[in-house]
């Protein structure tokens, strides 16, 4: 389900990675708040063992006597006796006198006495835990040193430290767990913000995949989830619009399919009958079979028409190109409709250019172009009504063909879509409404295009724009 799969790669990755980010940077201040304080405490126990050991060599150079006398005084007298304790040992290790006026356990740090004594620079250190408390410890072996006052050690505790050490650490994992709720809650809403609205999509396309061409999207923001329900809306529109264009063209194609077999059928009836019937002479036999060849002829013509259509939406159309004199093809395309347009009291003015114009194309699509053309012009204009044909060079190496009619025009919002599959203008006209989308896509094939201009009421002008061959 897309729910659990966004929310769980959401989970899975930035989620995740943010945590462990969080949690390496917990790590990270934690070792370094612990390092600055205990670093800046080692710093301070260092310095005062520096003072007491120069005080100590000082009193020691200077050869005054009552050495142990200064030690002592030194210790009773420490001045930062309340954040550390000054210690005096003997030879043995032992605590003998303390700052702070009390003397510690027997066993307290002795070890680090030995490794003092053995020390190069004649001091140790010690940072551990002692009886359930952490301390820092400087042990210093003093020049001028007395089996009595044999060392002294500075001791302080790190129990403070620790408590502002875990207080940082724990307000520091505070805000980390606040900026987890955080992007928790507001990657929830985003997610969500993302995952309904895709989830809707989803149940509309379905709809409309299903063929409910009503169904519709509210937009509710300007995002690229807005534009996509835009998107959604406008291709159920133009489903729904083609949708009624293929319906009205099955009904447009079954009314054009059944008027002539109407028509075969009663005169084939008839003439059936005229064995029986003496009384129908050869002029009505005649006629009848007229109407039967030129109902039959229409009807190849459409059929043609479909199949036409059919190869090129499956792109089986080949063209067979060669080196043609376009206008002597238009000619002869004009030649077939002077008589129609004679019978249908309409006028077809066409003046043949003195040129030859060479085009490379397929002779018998460009001619079924040229038919269709002309024929819808004709079958758009009323009587009275009259066709235009010329032939033109342009100055970029094309040749322009236009039939301009005084028909009912094209309205505007419908020019576009004249060229569309299915699309019909007028369905009181006869016609199937696929014949001008396949001279579009011939004469595409051909390397031209068919430009439409048109006024509703006044007339449309079809100009069929070819390349010429040089």
């Amino acid at each position: 389900m897309a729910v659990k799969k966004i929310t769980k790669r959401w989970l899975s990755n930035s989620l995740g990675v943010i945590l462990v980010i969080l949690i390496a940077l917990e790590f990270v201040i934690a070792f370094s708040v612990k390092d600055y304080y205990y670093g800046s405490i080692e710093r301070i126990v260092y310095s005062q063992a520096e003072t007491v050991s120069g005080l100590l060599s000082k009193h020691a150079s200077e050869e005054t006597g009552g050495y142990e006398a200064y030690f002592r005084g030194i210790v009773t007298s420490f001045e930062h006796r309340d954040i550390m304790e000054l210690m005096v040992l003997n030879s043995r290790g032992e605590v003998t006198l303390t700052s702070s006026g009390f003397l510690p356990e027997k066993d307290y740090l002795t070890n680090d006495c030995y490794e003092v004594s053995s020390s190069v620079d004649k001091r140790a250190e010690y940072t551990g835990e002692l009886n359930g408390e952490n301390v820092i410890s400087v042990t210093v072996i003093p020049e001028g040193n007395t089996a009595n006052f044999a060392a002294f050690r500075l001791v302080t505790s790190l129990e403070n430290a620790d408590r502002q050490i875990f207080f940082i650490i724990a307000v520091t994992g505070l805000i980390c767990i606040a900026i987890v709720f955080f992007v928790v809650v507001s990657g929830s809403y985003f997610i969500n913000s993302i995952v309904i609205p895709v989830g809707q999509i989803g149940d509309a396309a379905k709809k409309i995949a299903e063929g409910d061409f009503h169904t519709r999207l509210e937009k509710k923001t300007d995002d690229e989830i807005g534009e996509l329900c835009d998107t959604i809306n406008y291709m159920a529109d133009e489903l729904g619009a083609t949708e009624r264009m293929k319906n009205d063209f099955i009904s447009s194609v079954s009314h054009e399919l059944r008027t002539p077999l109407t028509a075969i059928k009663g005169w084939a009836e008839m003439l059936e009958d005229s064995s029986k019937d003496e009384s129908i002479d050869n002029a009505t036999l005649s006629r009848g079979m007229g109407v039967i060849i030129g109902e039959t002829e229409r009807l190849s013509v459409m059929v043609e028409e479909l199949l036409d259509f059919s190869r090129l939406q499956s792109g089986r159309m080949v063209l067979q190109p060669m080196k043609l004199d376009i206008i002597a093809e238009l000619s002869e395309a004009v030649l077939t409709f002077e008589q129609r347009a004679i019978r249908e009291k309409k006028a077809l003015i066409y003046e043949e250019i003195d040129d030859i114009i060479p085009v490379l194309g397929d002779k018998n699509r460009l001619r079924q172009v040229f038919v269709n053309i002309i024929d819808n012009a004709i079958k758009y204009s009323d009587e009275g009504g009259s066709v235009t044909i010329t032939a033109s060079r342009t100055e970029n190496g094309f040749v322009d063909i236009a039939v301009a009619d005084t028909g009912i025009g094209i309205p505007a919002d419908q020019l576009e879509k004249v060229k569309t599959k299915f699309f019909k203008g007028n369905a009181t006209r006869r016609g199937s409404g696929i014949g001008l989308a396949v001279a579009d896509e011939i004469i595409r094939m051909h390397g031209g295009e068919i430009l439409l201009d048109s006024i509703e009421g006044e007339g449309t002008t079809v100009t069929i724009r070819l390349p010429i061959d040089k």
